[in-house]
């Protein structure tokens, strides 16, 4: 079905969003992600010494970076299937500015002696599938959904800003300005019209970003 073009739109086709669709997973998965924003950490001087500490920084950049690959899934799957076109387009410049997280993240875990997630094939599969389950109960569920996710991810953040060195502020410094930007996200997709989700939903997508952050920690 194809929707109204409002002014300043491209109408995208089932087969354009197809494509999209896969060009994406591709980019997001087997390239090598290039921010359009400076990094966070550039000026910042890397005064971690300690080689526990550098292993265990590396692995929760590790974890937010599989989280990167599961956002962009998420925005990617909910666009696919949004019923509005603005929807959509807001979703797809989300899913851009997720873009340079996913590469700070994966530029810090590289500085830091670690490597990223076997799993985030997987990862971003499974994230898909929900965001496009969340997109289609429509685009108000799904906004809110946007909304959820955010608010887990700033509290997530927060908790690997506890457990960050005090000396690593290089790693500071990108979380910190992710967290800004999720915390946006979410307050934007409440402002587009999104609606709460029920308890049940909200248990859920924790218990399955539990899952998917204990395993990325070692995978």
């Amino acid at each position: 079905m194809n929707h109204p073009k409002l002014p300043g739109q491209r109408s995208f086709d089932l087969t354009d969003r197809l494509l999209i669709a896969m060009d994406q997973a591709a980019r997001t998965v087997l390239a090598e992600s290039h921010p359009g924003r400076p990094y966070p950490a550039e000026d910042v001087p890397d005064t971690l010494d300690q080689t526990a500490q550098r292993k265990h920084a590396a692995a929760l950049m590790r974890v937010n970076h599989s989280g990167e690959i599961a956002a962009q899934a998420l925005y990617q799957g909910q666009a696919f299937v949004a019923n509005s076109p603005a929807t959509r387009e807001s979703l797809m410049e989300a899913a851009q500015e997720e873009n340079d997280h996913l590469a700070w993240c994966a530029q810090r875990v590289h500085e830091l002696g670690g490597r990223l997630s076997v799993l985030n094939p997987i990862w971003y599969a499974g994230s898909f599938a929900i965001g496009a389950l969340a997109g289609l109960a429509g685009d108000k569920t799904s906004l809110g959904f946007v909304a959820e996710t955010e608010r887990q991810v700033v509290e997530h953040l927060d908790g690997h800003m506890q457990q960050l060195s005090k000396d690593d502020a290089r790693t500071r410094a990108i979380i910190s300005q992710m967290s800004a930007d999720e915390e946006r996200h979410g307050n934007n997709a409440l402002m587009a019209g999104g609606a709460e989700l029920p308890f049940f939903a909200r248990s859920l997508m924790k218990l399955t970003a539990r899952v998917m952050t204990r395993t990325a920690y070692w995978l």
